[in-house]
């Protein structure tokens, strides 16, 4: 798009004030700010239309899980749909590792993050580890998708390179970038980060699908005829990935994605939680869920209370028709860095909104979802904190128990 063109089109859309800096730019600096202003989702901004109705809650009732007892009683079955279904090469896996390690005092993409005590162990390599279970059991490697930022892509890549991508095939594991959205003020202007470059942010987990077929990585799942992709976040170091008990009982049930959950005890833990909402399945952030039925109990405990593990099991036809290119836009109030007077502002208090997607709306936009109940001290560990709750050192005790050398 030539200069004149990009006018008229700011023009229209209320945005000319991104050309405010043109007259000062090289030639080198005007081409890329004219690339992204081309590539930039400037419809994004629309939301802002409806931000209030996204955060309204309809009416909301318990989702009965299929429980860890009902799971033993026909795990046998489960177990062997699911790894018939791996065995024949028609599940993925998708690594959410856009993070860094910043909570943790550590410069670094967050799954470099060494948990080990008297050897390296990092949350990659757990995992890696976790994953090599079923691939001994099926003696197939399934495809790995892996989500990165722009900020840890190469890091992440390298890491990866230096570990011999710890014993997995270099050619089964695929990297891609998670998309990226514009960041606008309070009256809707878009932000520049630079006086030739936009700012742009993350657009959010739910973004992974979108993401992986804008990469280009589509053609492998179309390739590969993969039907099922297992999602899971970087986050939790005894995820047990394409477990096909998991798989097995999500399409034995017919369900058109599953996830995995833990049983709540304290209507306080900061999970999401898997319930109905006007009769459909729904993930609610633990801040979203009123008190009242937060903290409602029946006789078997918390009336709420599957707590979302960030693992979920997703049809490929149903994200196909169902999702992609219509995922909804949560705003999120935020300090963002831009170009103010012609210098970089860093706002100390809110001063704009970034837009984000997010994989709980998968599940509510599907017809069905399998809540699949398991145990908290065997698949959920999460290294969110240095210490304190859901921190390295509860990671390394669980680590333990399980069998771990650290």
């Amino acid at each position: 798009m030539d200069f004149e063109r990009t006018r008229q089109y700011l023009e229209k859309i209320g945005q000319s004030h991104l050309l405010k800096y043109y007259g000062e730019l090289s030639k080198k600096d005007r081409e890329a700010l004219l690339s992204d202003i081309a590539t930039c989702n400037f419809n994004i901004f629309k939301s802002l239309e409806t931000k209030d109705e996204t955060k309204k809650l309809g009416k909301i009732s318990p989702l009965a899980p299929l429980t860890i007892k009902d799971i033993e009683a026909r795990k046998s079955a489960f177990e062997q749909v699911g790894l018939d279904t791996l065995s024949q090469g028609k599940v993925a896996a998708v690594l959410l590792a856009g993070g860094q390690g910043s909570r943790l005092g550590y410069d670094g993409p967050k799954g470099t993050y060494d948990i080990g005590i008297s050897h390296e162990l990092t949350i990659f390599g757990q995992q890696m580890a976790n994953i090599f279970d079923v691939v001994s059991r099926t003696h197939r490697y399934f495809a790995i998708f892996i989500m990165t930022s722009s900020i840890n892509r190469a890091a992440t890549e390298k890491f990866f390179l230096n570990h011999d991508y710890f014993g997995y095939p270099r050619e089964r594991i695929f990297f891609y970038e998670q998309d990226l959205a514009p960041a606008c003020d309070f009256n809707g202007k878009a932000f520049l980060a630079e006086k030739h470059r936009l700012f742009f942010a993350p657009n959010g987990n739910g973004g992974w699908y979108s993401s992986l077929i804008n990469s280009g990585l589509g053609r492998v799942i179309e390739r590969e005829s993969i039907e099922w992709l297992n999602v899971y976040s970087v986050d939790n170091v005894l995820q047990r990935i394409c477990d096909p008990v998991f798989i097995g009982a999500t399409i034995l049930k017919r369900c058109a994605c599953g996830a995995k959950v833990v049983r709540k005890t304290d209507p306080d833990e900061k999970v999401g939680l898997l319930c109905y909402e006007n009769g459909r399945p729904t993930v609610i952030e633990y801040y979203e869920m009123p008190e009242n039925l937060r903290t409602k109990k029946t006789k078997g405990g918390l009336a709420y209370s599957n707590g979302i593990t960030l693992n979920y099991l997703f049809n490929m036809h149903e994200l196909n028709v169902t999702l992609l290119g219509k995922m909804p836009y949560h705003i999120a109030t935020k300090k963002i860095p831009h170009i103010e007077d012609g210098k970089v502002v860093t706002p100390a208090e809110p001063c704009g909104y970034k837009f984000e997607t997010l994989t709980v709306d998968m599940v509510k936009m599907l017809p069905s979802c399998l809540a699949f109940e398991v145990e908290r001290d065997r698949e959920f560990a999460p290294v969110k904190n240095l210490s304190g709750t859901d921190s390295v050192d509860t990671a390394r005790e669980l680590l333990r128990k399980n069998g771990v050398e650290l």
